[in-house]
């Protein structure tokens, strides 16, 4: 029985610490994390670049095996330049699957791990950047049988990989152990999958399971710049790829400088309803003050999983092998729009997103145009997917012509009365692409302007029973957070989600679900203070919070909504039920 009702909570336990730790050290250690954590399962790892003894490995597994801990292997594919060989031309020591030795290595790894454990996890190395003289002769070989032209990588690493998942680890795995589950986890950085060989479409049918990096750390001061709402986002992406087979979400200590920031990205995996939540590393939860915060949380975090279902939101198309835009739909969610995440068409959804990454489906326009028929929905488009794609002359009359402007005041048409405005100012300039319309064909429902002219930033076409809406997005995707809150709320108001939007600036969270809750969540971020926000409620009543007796009644009623005003206090989460 695990220790707590909505998920299994496990660490990774990585190799170098598997090679050399003591007993009584290891009982020390294992003192410290029982204090503050319930901890169900540990990923124990024999090979991270060295190899630790079967002796150590099976010391470690009895120590945790008596204090109720289940036990399960982990690999990471890093590996020194063999001796006597010439350097790679690679990143992080990640193997070079063109050199005979590392992938005989490879083999060896995985049937020891396949011999020693029921199941593992590959952690996320598992992918190639090498441009030795080997793989660039066998890149180009590839390339030139598939008749490849530009020289690119993309397509030999795809197949590279693929073979490399069968033929060196589950193969030689499953020989050893033919009851052996194999998991492999995919990384927080989805927008490079294919440039580096990491193959969902292919693997998804070769492995036992699959896993989410939700990872995000600082997006200022480290090498990536992710909005902390892929760790919810990523989730969903998975999810929905293999449902039931996406084994959990994947976060770690570092690059966070502030602790509600490590924090953030375990509300955000659990908000996404994982089956486990892995703590990366064991090794970092040691004498850290994350750890006690963390272990305070996951308490709170398990309460409000028992009140919600699963997650809904705008439906954003991210096809495999795509790219575009990266990250633009976090962005909209850091901003209070719910969305989640699919590889496949969302064609039985009433309300989808479709990004420069979805226009990667050469078949996309007339998706759409069957979509529109269909479902009478509405579709949210980029500008980014209007300038990549071609043949949506016949669903809007906007154009781009390259041009760009920077505004810095807005004008927002308010619902059901054409020709009454709002007019706020904005706090910095923003850069937009101009997407020039026709007049009284397509409707601009908000634009920008600066001086006398003014330019649409959410634009409305009707095609058969079903609407097409336009978002003109920031060259800088951060400047959504500078736009004025009647323009966000606008947009939003054009997109609820099971019946609930949210009326408020930028930087809150609203996660949605299909049993009548939702979660308000305010980011820790610079400029966001404690404020009083408005809840738009689809044929509420009234809204309680699971565990208090009191309603909250509806500050008035606007047509079907209820509109609640409800306390947003950054870094607290908060769970809400329609009554």
């Amino acid at each position: 029985m695990r220790n707590y009702r909505n998920f299994t909570l496990v660490a990774y336990f990585v190799a170098h610490a598997t090679s050399h730790v003591t007993e009584e050290q290891l009982e020390e250690q294992l003192g410290f994390i029982l204090k503050h954590l319930r901890l169900d399962k540990v990923y124990l790892e024999p090979f991270r670049g060295e190899m630790a003894s079967h002796e150590q490995v099976e010391m470690c597994k009895r120590v945790f095996e008596r204090h109720g801990i289940q036990v399960a292997g982990g690999l990471t594919t890093v590996m020194p330049t063999p001796e006597g060989s010439h350097p790679k031309a690679r990143l992080f020591n990640t193997l070079c699957y063109n050199d005979p030795a590392m992938r005989r290595k490879l083999k060896e790894v995985s049937t020891f791990i396949g011999a020693h454990f029921y199941e593992f996890i590959i952690d996320d190395f598992f992918f190639t950047n090498c441009m030795c003289a080997d793989c660039v002769r066998e890149k180009e070989r590839f390339n030139r049988e598939n008749g490849i032209e530009d020289g690119s990588w993309e397509a030999y690493r795809l197949d590279l990989m693929r073979r490399v998942s069968r033929e060196d680890v589950i193969e030689p795995a499953k020989k050893a152990n033919p009851g052996c589950r194999i998991t492999i986890k995919y990384p927080n950085w989805a927008e490079s999958y294919q440039e580096t060989g990491y193959n969902p479409k292919a693997q998804r049918d070769m492995f036992d399971r699959i896993y989410t990096g939700t990872e995000t750390r600082d997006p200022v001061t480290t090498d990536q710049h992710l909005p902390r709402y892929l760790s919810f986002s990523l989730m969903t992406y998975f999810e929905n790829m293999w449902p039931g087979h996406n084994g959990g979400g994947w976060f770690d200590t570092f690059d966070t400088h502030i602790t509600e920031h490590y924090l953030e990205q375990a509300y955000l995996t659990a908000f996404a309803r994982p089956q486990e939540m892995m703590l990366f590393c064991f090794q970092s939860l040691l004498d850290n003050m994350y750890t006690p915060a963390l272990g305070f949380q996951l308490d709170k975090l398990d309460a409000v999983l028992d009140s919600v279902g699963s997650p809904r939101g705008i439906a954003c198309y991210l096809p495999d092998n795509c790219q575009g835009e990266d990250n633009v739909q976090d962005f909209l969610g850091m901003c209070g729009f719910p969305v989640v995440c699919t590889p496949y068409f969302p064609e039985n959804e009433k309300q989808i997103l479709l990004t420069r990454s979805s226009a990667c489906d050469p078949q996309i326009v007339d998706k759409l145009k069957d979509w529109l028929e269909k479902t009478g929905g509405d579709a949210l488009v980029t500008t980014g997917f209007l300038n990549a794609v071609k043949g949506m002359e016949a669903l809007t009359s906007i154009r781009l012509r390259g041009r760009t402007v920077t505004v810095d005041a807005y004008r927002v048409e308010q619902t059901g009365r054409r020709h009454a405005y709002l007019y706020p100012a904005g706090v910095k300039p923003v850069a937009l692409p101009v997407a020039e319309f026709r007049n009284n064909s397509t409707w601009a429902v908000v634009k920008g302007s600066h001086g006398e002219e003014s330019y649409g930033l959410l634009l409305r076409d009707d095609y058969l029973d079903g609407h097409l809406w336009t978002l003109a997005v920031p060259d800088a995707f951060p400047d959504f957070y500078a736009l004025p809150e009647p323009v966000l709320s606008r947009i939003r108001q054009a997109f609820p989600v099971e019946g609930v939007w949210l009326e408020g600036s930028a930087r809150i969270g609203l996660f949605v679900y299909d049993n009548g809750s939702f979660i308000l969540y305010p980011f820790v971020m610079e400029g966001v203070q404690r404020q009083l926000v408005r809840v738009h409620v689809k044929g509420a009543s009234a809204l309680r919070i699971p565990g208090k007796e009191s309603m909250i009644q509806p500050l008035y009623r606007e047509g079907e909504d209820a509109v609640f005003e409800l306390e947003a206090v950054p870094g607290r989460f908060t769970v809400y039920q329609k009554a």
